[in-house]
């Protein structure tokens, strides 16, 4: 059979167009704690309900990542990037709470100088309210002020002090609720206490703590978590009713002797 011969005209298939799957899509809007000044993180997107799987249920422990910057419209810190979880989902509203915290790799690499040394030390913590977090510290030695030398090197001895001491600094300051710890990390207070204790020692810069995760959480109830949001749940106290009960009366029962 010889090709191109055939008369027939065949007629190609036109292929189907395929609908958009983000028309489907539902909405929420996505909060942060109170404790920063903008609370509205943005907005996701989830499939409907279907298919044995709510919406709520898929949105729950999504993670999300914003700078301080935008958080508290303060762009000389927008190097800190905060991490958030999902909690809770009420309405069209996803409530988060606090998970982890670092700073970015272009703030990273512009600390590192030639000629000083670093100091990095880790630990392991648990906040007051049950979260186990790991947090991270990075710190680089300081030149004196009419310093010749061109190197500014600590001796081993003086970077185990300092790291010893940056540990108990951090495992001190964690003492307390995970609120609290957010707070101390926006304003950076750890990394200024640790320099001034550890000036005695050797002096030093940069102190930043660069990494924090959380490891472990505990069972959060939707009252602390939308309590971190500014909503307070008011407890209904439980009144019982009054009962009437009849008064025995005192020697009534008693048999009549003979």
């Amino acid at each position: 059979m010889t090709i191109g011969k055939s008369n027939r005209q065949f007629r190609k298939k036109g292929r189907k167009q395929k609908a958009d799957p983000f028309l489907k899509k539902v909405w929420y809007d996505v909060k942060a704690p109170n404790i920063f000044r903008e609370t509205q993180i943005g907005k996701t997107c989830v499939n409907p309900t279907g298919g044995g799987k709510t919406s709520e249920q898929q949105l729950d422990k999504r993670m999300f990542e914003v700078s301080l910057g935008d958080l508290n419209k303060d762009e000389r810190k927008s190097y800190m990037q905060f991490k958030f979880r999902v909690e809770h989902v009420s309405g069209t509203n996803c409530f988060t709470n606090f998970y982890g915290m670092r700073l970015t790799n272009d703030k990273v690499q512009s600390l590192v100088v030639k000629y000083h040394t670093l100091i990095e030390a880790v630990v392991n913590v648990k906040t007051t309210d049950g979260y186990t977090v790991r947090i991270f510290c990075i710190g680089f030695t300081k030149k004196d002020r009419n310093q010749v030398k061109k190197t500014c090197y600590a001796q081993s001895s003086q970077v185990r002090e300092i790291r010893r001491r940056m540990v108990n600094i951090m495992i001190k300051e964690s003492n307390c609720t995970l609120k609290e710890l957010t707070l101390k990390l926006i304003s950076e207070s750890v990394p200024k206490e640790i320099t001034k204790q550890c000036q005695s020692v050797f002096p030093l810069q940069n102190v930043y703590l660069r990494k924090m995760k959380v490891l472990k959480t505990p069972k959060v109830d939707v009252g602390t978590i939308l309590k971190l949001h500014g909503f307070e749940t008011k407890k209904k106290k439980e009144t019982g009713k009054k009962v009437n009960r009849k008064k025995k009366k005192r020697g009534g029962n008693k048999k009549k002797k003979n």
